[in-house]
């Protein structure tokens, strides 16, 4: 004999009543079973349909940047022709050149402020170019303007507020609508610290920051130690780029070099920064011996006597440096933030993406990714894994997203 089953209680009983009512009125009426299956797979997909192709857009952008082959089948679902315009942005703060790009149809697409890294080309450097046009490729009018003091190896307030300004303008072309802001490098943090702003806020719609600074006194530390230590404590270990304490001998130059000799010291160092080797050679044939000494100094970085240099120059603008930090300027923060930074990254290291991780509040980041795909701005990580590619695509996903949406 079979045990008896125990007694189930009688609101269970009514309910598995009803359940087993409704398969078999199912079971026979087969095509109604059939239109509910259907119906319910086609909301989902509809669902997932969006971040789906948000995936195989961000496959596309990181193919167009990385100077890859875009698949043809992909091409042809999500790559439109785009058009490039110079323009003049009638800025608060001063005209500044910019360029927008725009899909080649869709003079509406959402909006997206791209701003550049520490660069003397600004808006006009290659890999900027190559990174807006896969963007508005896909979809989305993106709009770089220059930044003035970025270009010049100014990493200052002045930023900001053309920032602020930039992000406002472009809102005011889409009818009053926030515009997402992506900022490379040291922009990205001066992005945050213009999102935090109360004249700027309602124009951001998110903040992207990618390989940027929390803390511009530590990052200098970086430069003269070699280490940056992380929110939980421990160090990340890394020899800097000489491109990091370059620009800062460049913007404090006059704590570098007697007041004399800046001109001319300074012409070597404006062609060195900027990888012009015939111009360099030419300016330092003009150096007298001692300034010719001294330039050599300029450029061992890793030198005792430059690294103390270093840290005297950083501890007499702690202030500007402070000015330009998003530390301490996120706390009431409610744009919402995404945070890319490439783990290799020896100019901008990646423990500040983790102490602006650990300083925004919760409910702003929506995202956060330290991936070895990257180095500072460029895909030449060492040693990535296809999960390495694959969360670094979800990431940009995951950014298009909320670009695309209204």
């Amino acid at each position: 004999m079979r045990p008896h089953s125990p007694p189930r209680p009688a609101g269970t009983a009514r309910l598995a009543a009803r359940l087993l009512a409704r398969r078999r009125a199912l079971a026979e009426r087969p095509r109604l079973y059939t239109a509910i299956v259907v119906v319910t797979l086609l909301l989902l997909g509809g669902l997932a349909w969006p971040f789906t192709v948000a995936h195989l857009q961000a496959v596309a952008v990181l193919d167009q940047v990385a100077d890859k082959s875009v698949p043809p089948m992909l091409r042809r679902l999500v790559i439109q022709p785009v058009t490039a315009t110079e323009i003049v942005l009638p800025l608060p703060s001063g005209p500044v050149r910019a360029r927008l790009y725009t899909p080649l149809g869709h003079p509406d697409a959402p909006a997206v402020l791209v701003l550049h890294g520490v660069h003397y080309l600004g808006m006009d450097e290659p890999r900027m170019i190559a990174f807006a046009s896969a963007l508005a490729s896909c979809g989305l009018r993106v709009l770089t303007p220059e930044l003035p003091g970025i270009k010049d190896y100014q990493v200052d307030q002045g930023t900001i507020t053309t920032i602020g300004d930039a992000a406002a303008w472009l809102s005011a072309q889409q009818a009053g609508r926030p515009v997402g802001v992506l900022g490379l490098s040291f922009s990205g943090g001066l992005s945050l610290i213009a999102a935090s702003d109360p004249r700027w806020h309602p124009y951001f719609k998110f903040v992207a920051a990618v390989g940027s600074q929390d803390n511009m006194a530590r990052v200098a530390d970086f430069y003269r130690t070699g280490n940056d230590r992380r929110p939980d404590g421990t160090i990340e270990y890394l020899a800097p780029h000489e491109y990091g304490p370059l620009v800062l001998e460049y913007e404090h130059l006059e704590d570098f070099v007697p007041a004399p000799d800046l001109p001319a010291l300074r012409a070597v160092l404006r062609d060195h920064l900027y990888e012009d080797r015939p111009a360099e050679l030419a300016a330092l044939a003009r150096l007298t011996p001692a300034q010719a000494a001294l330039a050599t100094q300029l450029m061992e970085t890793r030198s005792p006597t430059t690294r103390n240099l270093l840290y005297t120059s950083t501890q007499r603008h702690l202030a500007a440096a402070a000015a330009v930090s998003p530390t301490g300027h996120l706390g009431a923060l409610t744009t919402p933030v995404y945070l890319l930074h490439g783990e290799a990254d020896n100019i901008i290291p990646a423990a500040e993406s983790q102490w602006l991780a650990a300083e925004l509040p919760r409910h702003t980041l929506k995202a956060d990714l330290v991936s070895p795909v990257l180095s500072h701005l460029d895909l030449d990580g060492t040693g990535p894994t296809p999960w390495d590619e694959l969360r670094l695509i979800h990431f940009f996903a995951l950014l298009l997203h909320a670009a695309e949406s209204r």
